[in-house]
């Protein structure tokens, strides 16, 4: 994509912001959103900044009946000295592309979905919350526009992204869950849109989710789609297991979303020394481990709560309880590591802090 500016449109009045306190995931939104257009004829093309606002789309637009969508997941922090900044924004987009590859969306110029990034929260940094935990969550996506109704690649998308100050995932520090392993539905199989990030992964996993969440869990453990016996992903997140002092990871299999903080969490252990596998790893195996007495800690990784101690997993009406349902020594040294680089209170060695420079929305373009 050629270099282009972004115009922008400021909204006339600005919204009253939440209270720390009251913060829920998701629910707020900030003044403004970034869109991007395409078509077949023009590309990618009026990048801008507008207020935040409702789409007008055709009620025959692709999107609602075919599902051509993508999205992504990252976060702003606000450090102690009172800058902003993103945690690994490029790994986001490189996922964003292979997730566009898969749905046969169009990509996106990376370098120019990141400065839009970055301008976007220059302009509404004020929104970020400064309590212990909290941030501003961003969410990119892309979804087709064009009113017809063929099952064919759309010719018109839109990209946006939108912005919400979030509450600490954690609001007592972070505490083991309940987990259920699910043994009647999947989320994916190889071959499928298991490693893209696109809405109907999500919406199928809803069915599994709904019927733990009375019994006490706070979300499922998925196992292969295939064989029923590989274990795949935690609710929405990467799964890891320290066992007899080698934590275990599932390898990506091509159903199996690749997490930016699954890459962060196995760089990590890396540097450190810990020793960490990326392979198949059964139930079976992790029931063995822990009648063993050898299964040490569970956890799962992900952006919006960065580590999620797991301190039981019910499989076959059998509960496990791990690591006596506390959370785990390497667990806690991940969460306070990542979120010390996140937040800028600790050192970062692997460069994947980018800055938000205060002087990034000078690069905008005041539409008349």
């Amino acid at each position: 994509m050629e270099e282009r500016t972004i115009r922008l449109d400021l909204c006339s009045s600005r919204k009253e912001k939440p209270k720390t306190q009251q913060l829920e995931f998701g629910r707020v939104f900030t003044d403004h959103m970034f869109i991007m257009d395409y078509s077949d004829e023009l590309g990618w093309n009026d990048p801008r900044i507008v207020p935040y606002q409702p789409l007008s789309i055709d009620p025959s637009a692709m999107v609602f009946h075919y599902g051509q969508s993508v999205f992504e997941g990252l976060k702003a922090y606000l450090t102690p000295n009172g800058e902003a900044q993103l945690f690994r924004p490029e790994k986001n987009f490189h996922r964003l592309n292979r997730s566009n590859s898969r749905l046969c969306i169009p990509p996106i110029d990376e370098e120019f979905a990141i400065k839009a990034i970055q301008q976007l929260v220059a302009l509404e940094k004020d929104w970020i919350p400064d309590a212990e935990g909290t941030s501003l969550y961003i969410r990119p996506f892309i979804i087709s526009t064009e009113p017809y109704l063929g099952v064919a690649p759309s010719r018109h998308y839109k990209f946006i992204i939108i912005l919400s100050p979030v509450g600490a995932y954690y609001k007592e520090g972070i505490n083991p869950i309940k987990i259920a392993v699910e043994n009647q539905y999947v989320r994916a199989v190889t071959g499928g849109t298991g490693e893209a990030k696109t809405g109907g992964n999500y919406a199928s996993s809803l069915k599994a989710q709904e019927s733990v969440a009375g019994k006490g869990f706070a979300q499922v453990l998925w196992l292969d789609g295939v064989e029923r016996k590989y274990v795949e992903e935690v609710g929405s997140m990467n799964v890891f297991f320290k066992i007899n002092g080698e934590v275990v990871t599932p390898a990506l299999n091509g159903s199996i979303l690749e997490g930016v903080t699954r890459n962060s969490v196995i760089q990590l252990l890396n540097h450190w020394n810990v020793p960490i596998v990326e392979r198949k790893i059964s139930m079976e195996e992790v029931y063995q481990a822990h009648q063993d007495g050898v299964l040490e800690e569970a956890f799962g990784a992900g952006t919006a709560a960065v580590v999620s101690p797991i301190g039981q997993l019910t499989w076959n009406d059998e509960s496990l309880i791990i690591n006596d349902a506390k959370t785990g020594n390497v667990a806690k040294k991940l969460y306070d590591t990542l979120t010390g680089i996140q937040y800028g209170r600790v050192d970062d060695p692997f460069n994947w802090v980018v800055k938000v420079e205060e002087n990034c929305e000078m690069g905008l373009r005041a539409s008349v």
